[in-house]
């Protein structure tokens, strides 16, 4: 199996993962266990959690984080967009939940 935990940045939430997003990633970390790849997840999780005021959580694998005042101008729809945070815990290449792995799993 292969851990990663990847940071986006984008105008959308994580979960909804569209066609261009691995074009948002910010960073990407492989690790060889599930308990090492859960260990950064919550580390960054805390950091970003300290950073932004708001946080929303889906399906224990995706993590979005932002502020009221980091938007981008989006001249197609003619408003500003949010900027969010995301946060992605992925197995093998699909968003999967660490946490809910325990110690027979890893």
């Amino acid at each position: 199996m292969k851990y990663e935990v990847v940071y986006i940045k984008a105008d959308y939430e994580p979960w909804w993962m569209f066609e261009d997003w691995e074009q948002k990633i910010q960073s990407r970390k492989a690790f060889e266990t599930a308990q090492e790849a859960l260990e950064y997840l919550r580390e960054l999780n805390n950091e970003f959690g300290s950073k932004y005021k708001y946080r929303e959580e889906r399906k224990d694998c995706f993590f979005a984080y932002w502020t009221d005042n980091e938007r981008i101008f989006c001249e197609g729809c003619d408003e500003d967009l949010q900027i969010f945070h995301g946060v992605v815990s992925l197995m093998d290449g699909k968003p999967a939940s660490l946490m809910m792995m325990n110690n027979s799993n890893i």
